[in-house]
């Protein structure tokens, strides 16, 4: 039998390598995760036969009932998760226990590496249940000391949940091409992970609004830190990532005739370097500054961040003479669009490779 002592503040006993983690229940704001019982079965038998929900999964429709008893029965027979076999939970309403979905657990390496899944009722979508109910099992799962990784796998195309991933501090970790079979049918897979240094300086870091942000030239000495700038896999559809900005910089696009003079600056949030900022220089052939690139780091998102940068290049670019700028932004689930507009910017009713452009009246301001 292997023993090992756990490490800071999780816990100072020792622990063996291959026992379970015994479960008993976690509320959150508006749930609970309960362990699954047999009345449980008919609910997952109906969810799992969803054809919305079953589209990115591993099993095929319908799911049967028999099916859906033999796991029912397998799972209340469990204390919790342990090593080498799935195990699940209910996510429900605490008051009535209404059922939304459940979350799927499987450890391995002796406890050491865990695969997280969910599954929701389509009814249920959209409501945030999923990345509330993988938080708080997060939060459990990492007290354990031995736990070194978590990971999850999805279909590309299943944006939604890489969403719920990323908002849960995972980080995506490489495009694996056709190599996920259901029956005779294949796909790629995408591959999340997390560690627990990476959980860590998850729960470490700020998320409170800034005192100050500022925007300062990048030259040989903080050009590496700023290439090391990253937004979320899912967020690349808008954003596009730091190599391929730099390159946009050097080889810009053509733009009535001239090519455009790009303008970087690096931001820093409270001494912090925090993000990116890419636009267009004022020229004899364009008359308004184009906003070419924003992008937050993803470790500093959700602090109100972006729209103090906004703030910056207003006052900016009207120091410099301009009375309008531009911006542009694909359309799609998590585009930056509704942040522009909530700022202000308005449509100009053009539309550029597939991008809305819009306009901010900096008069206004």
């Amino acid at each position: 039998m292997i023993w090992v002592r756990g490490v800071g503040s999780m816990t100072s006993n020792f622990i063996d390598l291959n026992s379970a983690m015994k479960f008993d229940s976690l509320w959150t704001d508006r749930l609970v995760l309960r362990p699954f019982r047999l009345d449980d079965a008919e609910g997952l038998a109906k969810r799992r036969s969803e054809l919305a929900v079953a589209r990115f999964q591993y099993w095929t429709m319908p799911f049967p009932m028999e099916r859906a008893e033999e796991m029912a029965q397998n799972l209340a027979a469990m204390d919790g998760p342990a090593n080498d076999d799935w195990w699940m939970a209910i996510i429900a309403d605490p008051e009535t226990d209404e059922v939304f979905g459940d979350l799927a657990i499987h450890m391995t390496q002796e406890m050491r590496s865990v695969e997280v899944g969910y599954t929701l009722a389509s009814k249920h979508w959209g409501n945030g249940y999923a990345t509330e109910a993988l938080e708080a099992m997060l939060g459990w799962l990492w007290t354990d000391p031995r736990l070194t990784r978590a990971s999850a796998m999805l279909h590309p195309d299943n944006i939604a949940s890489a969403m719920v991933l990323e908002r849960t501090g995972f980080v995506f970790e490489g495009h694996t091409r056709l190599s996920y079979w259901v029956e005779n049918e294949n796909s790629d897979d995408w591959i999340y992970g997390q560690t627990r240094q990476e959980r860590l300086a998850l729960d470490a870091r700020s998320t409170r609004a800034p005192s100050m942000v500022e925007l300062f030239e990048i030259d040989h000495s903080n050009m590496r830190d700023v290439l090391a700038l990253r937004t979320h896999k899912t967020q690349e559809r808008f954003v596009a990532p730091m190599p391929i900005s730099f390159s946009n910089a050097l080889f810009p696009d053509i733009d009535n005739g001239a090519p455009l003079v790009p303008w970087l600056r690096s931001v820093r949030a409270d001494g912090e370097l925090v993000g990116f900022v890419m636009m267009s220089e004022l020229t004899e052939v364009h008359s308004e500054p184009f906003l070419w690139r924003l992008l937050i780091d993803r470790l500093h998102q959700r602090r109100g961040i972006g729209r103090l940068v906004l703030d910056a290049l207003v006052a900016e670019w009207r120091d410099r003479g301009a009375v309008s700028m531009l911006v542009s932004w694909g359309q799609g689930r998590g585009s930056p669009g509704p942040f522009y507009l909530s700022y202000g910017f308005v449509p100009t009713g053009e539309v550029e490779h597939d991008e809305i452009v819009a306009r901010l009246d900096l008069d206004r301001f």
